[in-house]
């Protein structure tokens, strides 16, 4: 998994108390966020990516709010993750008013979101990421089922389409890869990329070379779902950055 830090940040509680209890109070439960809060999220977060080269945690709140189970703020900052196979050079998270399970957490049992969070960040995806991403079921099958839209139907199956390179230029997309039938045929996919909407992608000037000929679309839109919202994409020579919200589900 890579270093990993976690930073905590709590605010001291303005009970009014004896110095004594104070010190008492305050040691009694930074011990408690310190050793069980902080690993939890660890073990929470590394549940959820299958690699992380560096990543840092900091919480904010007041012991009071944390012990609760709510948790005002998080920033997660990660450095190469593999997340559902998915490869990302650079992320910067923010998730704010997050209950948790902490009493649960207390008797020894994983921490678990109670509701769902809002988390606002920046993910940059480079073309080597995105690469290395071809080989995730997850972005593979996202791909074959979108070629299959364009296709007569029956034409190809998920495992007769091999994707195998990704070329990013300014505001342009080109994905490779062959078609494996009685014969290879390769399979080229290019298009500009851009958004219709926060929870729309957009497919501009379609090209689709494959065993089939050149096909051409002017237009095609991809819905993202009603828990995602992109406020910017940008796309680079080799480098793709994204800038949104997602809703992270219990």
């Amino acid at each position: 998994m890579g270093s990993q830090k976690t930073e905590v940040e709590a605010e001291h509680s303005d009970t009014p108390t004896t110095e004594g209890m104070t010190s008492d109070n305050h040691s009694k439960q930074s011990r408690i966020i310190s050793k069980v809060l902080s690993p939890a999220v660890r073990l929470w977060l590394r549940s959820q990516v299958q690699q992380v080269a560096h990543l840092d945690v900091q919480i904010s709140g007041s012991d009071r709010q944390i012990l609760t189970g709510y948790i005002p703020h998080v920033a997660i900052s990660a450095q190469n993750a593999v997340y559902q196979g998915l490869y990302l050079t650079n992320l910067q998270l923010q998730g704010k008013d997050i209950r948790t399970n902490l009493g649960g957490v207390l008797r020894g049992q994983p921490l678990r979101l109670l509701e769902p969070v809002p988390v606002f960040g920046e993910a940059i995806l480079a073309q080597s990421d995105l690469n290395a991403s071809l080989k995730s079921p997850l972005l593979a099958e996202a791909l074959t089922t979108l070629l299959k839209t364009f296709l007569p139907e029956n034409s190809i199956t998920n495992e007769t389409v091999a994707w195998e390179q990704v070329i990013l230029e300014s505001d342009r997309l080109t994905i490779h890869g062959t078609i494996h039938s009685d014969r290879k045929t390769p399979l080229m996919l290019d298009a500009r990329l851009g958004l219709v909407s926060s929870q729309e992608l957009a497919l501009k000037k379609l090209q689709i070379h494959s065993h089939l000929g050149l096909q051409e679309i002017d237009d095609y839109q991809i819905d993202l779902g009603s828990e995602v919202a992109i406020e910017k994409l940008t796309l680079n020579s080799g480098q793709l950055l994204c800038c949104g919200r997602i809703n992270v589900l219990p």
